[in-house]
């Protein structure tokens, strides 16, 4: 009787996870939202991290010619310069760097953010100038194409949008079930406008290897989420080997590295569609593993670098399975996180990612633990030379736009990055990742003449501690005064050559929240 209430509900929560239906349209971009952008702009004297991971250097004056970076002064521009450009950027004392890439997005629900534009402007808030969906929306009416023209119109408040749809979907052709029938939805995704394709291992090993290589062949992307219910057939080390570009989460990677037989061995009672039991024991995988350090995992390791594929980890979407209490109470979700969304959070029977029902200390240990596997093995495959990039996945398990996003880089530090690594996974990385496909140089991602005009500027440095980023800032004793200030968060975001209010945009978003809580039910 259980499982079969656990199937409908999975059913349920399947068709409502496809359905895009009463999302509300994304507003056109108002006069006062972002400024420019301009003919000149010039930004004054910050200390520039180039997102090469070459050191900070600094003052620098940078100069932006119709939304290009046209030069770099170090030690600044001639005063005749600032008094002839259009917009002079007082950043003296701050840091500017690349506006950040988050290459796994998703927007909202009519459930839980039914407005598209809170989630692209906490994103903007926090220096997210381009997002990778993997997928914005599901199903036939998602907006993930009109958003991403509109976006790249500026005629919206979005980051830069790359679409990605999932293998079959958004499409009328029907099943995928041949490997004919997935080249030509691949062919079908290219001329619709997408940019790559998200699998769920859940395909037929010859299907995916299928549309791996039309992919390949129409420039587009691909990224999995290689989840347990198709792993037994296409794990990490095989999925690199039919061309996958890119790693995201955790799964595929501990399967590939099983010291015991060829397939987890998850306890009898084990159900799927349980998610307190699926997520609970996906835990349990790293006492399932060979030694970290040891051959196998060292050829592994190996197995990853020579094939060319990105990690994206989003080691942030996990986070509260080791410490829900912490991440349930996080400093934003009073003034950010909107109503219906810490409802979707709380546990549930039919909200995906909201599985911790009855979530033990056990089962956070056992997080904690997994997380130690997990971090070594992206660490070492970066110390190797494996390109990592950053993902924040929000919208699930308490982890809300933008902010999950600064989570990220504090993760990567926990796992082994140095402070200047988390930066050029954020900026360089993430644009890389998105053009490898396309065989072109990515247009953004470092700070270097011609390249576009996508800056965060921030007012503390962000190497010295990353929580200075977060939209609500850092809390900081002054020991001068003995008095508690809060210092931080991002000051300007410039995407497309416009420049965005960081506060200002948080001040949107609060007002949104302000107005859903003041509602009536």
């Amino acid at each position: 009787m259980f499982r079969s209430i656990l199937l409908a509900i999975a059913s349920l929560w399947a068709v409502a996870a496809s359905a895009q239906t009463g999302m509300e349209p994304v507003p056109e971009r108002a006069a006062s939202e972002g400024q420019g952008p301009y003919s000149t702009v010039i930004v004054r004297g910050a200390t520039m991290i180039d997102g090469t991971g070459a050191p900070p250097e600094g003052p620098v004056d940078i100069v932006i010619e119709d939304n290009r970076i046209a030069a770099i002064a170090r030690g600044g521009v001639p005063q005749t310069a600032l008094d002839e450009a259009v917009r002079v950027i007082d950043a003296r004392g701050m840091y500017v760097m690349p506006g950040f890439v988050d290459v796994h997005g998703h927007n909202g629900d009519p459930r839980k953010a039914p407005q598209p534009s809170y989630g692209y402007k906490l994103w903007l808030a926090h220096g997210v100038t381009t997002v990778r969906g993997v997928s914005f929306g599901f199903g036939p009416d998602s907006d993930d194409l009109d958003h991403k023209v509109r976006s790249a119109a500026n005629t919206i408040v979005a980051p830069r949008l790359f679409a990605y749809a999932v293998l079959g979907d958004k499409w009328s052709g029907g099943p995928i079930s041949t490997p004919a029938k997935a080249r030509e939805w691949v062919r079908w995704a290219a001329a619709a406008g997408y940019d790559g394709i998200k699998f769920f291992n859940t395909d037929a090993p010859d299907v995916m290897a299928a549309a791996i290589d039309e992919a390949e062949k129409q420039k587009l992307g691909t990224v999995a989420h290689l989840g347990q219910r198709g792993v037994a057939q296409v794990n990490a080390a095989k999925a690199v080997e039919m061309g996958l570009g890119g790693v995201t989460h955790f799964y595929g990677h501990m399967e590939s590295l099983l010291k015991d037989g060829a397939l987890p061995r998850y306890p009898n009672a084990y159900n799927y569609l349980d998610e307190q039991s699926r997520f609970s024991e996906v835990a349990r995988l790293a006492d399932q593993i060979v030694e970290p350090g040891s051959d196998p995992w060292n050829a592994y390791v190996d197995h990853l670098l020579e094939s060319g594929v990105t990690l994206s980890p989003t080691f942030n979407i996990y986070a509260a399975s080791r410490d829900v209490m912490r991440e349930r109470n996080a400093d934003w979700h009073e003034k950010y996180t909107l109503p219906s969304l810490m409802n979707f959070y709380a546990p549930s029977l039919t909200n995906h990612g909201s599985y911790y029902h009855d979530w033990s200390t056990a089962d956070e240990v056992a997080w904690r633990k997994f997380y130690g596997p997990w971090m070594q093995l992206t660490n070492e495959f970066k110390n190797k030379g494996g390109r990592v990039t950053v993902g924040s996945d929000p919208g699930y398990i308490y982890q809300t736009w933008g902010f999950a996003y600064i989570g990220e880089f504090e993760m990567l530090q926990e796992a082994g990055f140095a402070p200047l690594e988390v930066i050029q996974a954020a900026t360089m990385n993430g644009a890389d990742e998105i053009y490898q496909a396309k065989s072109t140089p990515a247009p953004f991602g470092t700070i270097k003449v011609g390249k576009l005009a996508d800056l965060v500027i921030a007012p503390e440095n962000p190497l010295a501690n990353f929580k200075t980023l977060y939209g609500t800032g850092h809390l900081r004793l002054n020991r001068e005064t003995n008095v508690l200030e809060r210092v931080g968060g991002v000051r300007w975001t410039i995407k497309d050559g416009i420049v965005y209010d960081a506060h200002a945009l948080l001040k949107d978003v609060e007002m949104m929240v302000a107005e859903k809580k003041a509602a009536p039910e």
